[in-house]
């Protein structure tokens, strides 16, 4: 009888993809899924807040108590920099951290036949090569995530995950063209570039940078749309922009992560250029890419951020965005800015938050109320079938609903966009 296992992901769309690729690797061993009464459980962690890895530990013993015939494997970030503490404290039947993650089929069958617990920790993470776990096809509704690298070499001082995670290493060029086909093979309208920091791909390659790839990728026959997860605004050249503008399967959305508009808050951060870099990069893209929307993350609250500090952030972001994420400054033991004097006290973070998501409504309200009128392409992921509404986004990620009585999920349909058919972000 074969033996069924379930998986359960904590964290970022990477997470989930490895845990759909050590899916695939399991079925191909001829384990079966079952989340009911599952003979293995496979968790994958994070660590990216304080939060995730209270979460972290709150799942790996939930599964314990669910499932105490089971097999509980743990892997991720949580697992890397906690280790020792999981393995003394919550006691899993195998322990891996962000490396040796093919591994987990073979222990998974040692632990289910001979009993026993086993656990394989790379202490240096920085020395990590890129894992290929092989094709995969982690979806979430109508579209396809590919991971193309790992890691960061960004070192940001609020930011535990290049400790985690390792050094910054791309993909196999071949493999990235392989699995992409495979998707559009498989039906996928939409792939989603993605990693840890996915703009570094090819740093670590001699003959490819993410531009170039990104140009292969989108001369795959078939493929109706490709859309980056996330880019840093240093990583955006000429040619990335010129793919943006030219091509019409490339997503006219770009998520520029900002973290902070003020100089004196970017160089305790560590990040790597000055507002009025920033501002100069998104008015070019803006300028060559009229329809683009610009969205990226910012953190508020971080050390020392002082009332002007803030307001210069709030300026920019008014300035440059369409869409905010926003975030408060969580505090990660072992990072710089966790020893760093001047901690913001959390009403404070609170109240910031508060403002620049009331800015985000307002720009992103704006944004898509330029386009009522106009033919939009909406690829279409859910269907409410009592409504009788198709909802979806278009290639510049407004969210759209469309009155139809029959289900276009995973299809493209053109619409004339009325204000009624907007949705909130």
């Amino acid at each position: 009888m074969s033996k069924s296992f379930f998986t359960y992901n904590l964290g970022c769309k990477v997470n989930a993809y490895e845990l759909s690729a050590i899916s695939s690797l399991l079925i191909k061993e001829g384990f079966v899924e079952n989340e009911n009464n599952p003979d293995v459980v496979v968790i994958n962690t994070c660590s990216v807040t304080a939060t995730a890895d209270q979460k972290s530990r709150q799942h790996i013993r939930k599964m314990q108590k669910l499932f105490p015939h089971a097999v509980i494997a743990v892997m991720g970030c949580y697992a890397q920099g906690n280790h020792q503490f999981i393995k003394d404290e919550i006691k899993p039947t195998i322990l891996l951290g962000t490396s040796h993650r093919r591994d987990v089929v073979s222990l998974i069958k040692k632990a289910l036949s001979e009993g026993g617990s086993y656990s394989i920790i790379e202490e240096n993470t920085r020395n990590f090569e890129y894992e290929e776990l092989g094709i995969t096809s982690y979806t979430e509704n109508v579209r396809a995530f590919l991971k193309i690298q790992d890691g960061c070499n960004n070192f940001c001082t609020y930011c535990i995950v290049p400790y985690r995670r390792g050094k910054m290493r791309s993909r196999n060029k071949e493999n990235v063209l392989l699995e992409a086909k495979y998707l559009v093979d498989q039906g996928y309208q939409e792939i989603v570039l993605s990693g840890i920091h996915v703009g570094g791909y090819g740093q670590d390659l001699k003959d490819c940078s993410f531009s170039s790839l990104v140009k292969e990728l989108l001369d795959i026959n078939g493929l109706k749309s490709l859309r980056i997860s996330s880019v840093e605004e240093s990583e955006i050249d000429d040619e990335l922009i010129n793919l943006v503008k030219e091509k019409d399967n490339l997503a006219k959305h770009l998520h520029i992560p900002l973290q902070a508009g003020s100089n004196h808050v970017l160089k305790l951060m560590n990040r790597k250029y000055t507002r009025e870099q920033f501002i100069e990069k998104i008015k070019k893209i803006k300028a060559l890419v009229p329809d683009v929307m610009i969205s990226g993350d910012v953190i508020v609250g971080f050390p020392q951020e002082s009332d002007e500090d803030f307001m210069e952030t709030y300026k920019l972001c008014e300035e440059c965005f369409d869409m905010l994420h926003v975030f408060p400054y969580s505090l990660r033991p072992g990072t710089v800015a966790a020893r760093m004097d001047g901690q913001i006290s959390p009403e404070v973070k609170k109240q910031r938050s508060k403002v620049l998501l009331e800015l985000s409504d307002k720009l992103y309200t704006k944004f898509a109320n330029r386009f009522i009128g106009q033919e939009v392409s909406v690829l279409v992921e859910k269907y409410d079938q009592e409504k009788g509404i198709n909802i979806g986004h278009t290639s510049n990620y407004i969210s759209v609903e469309i009155p139809l009585k029959e289900s276009k999920v995973g299809q493209f349909i053109t619409v004339k966009l009325q204000k009624d058919m907007i949705l909130s972000k």
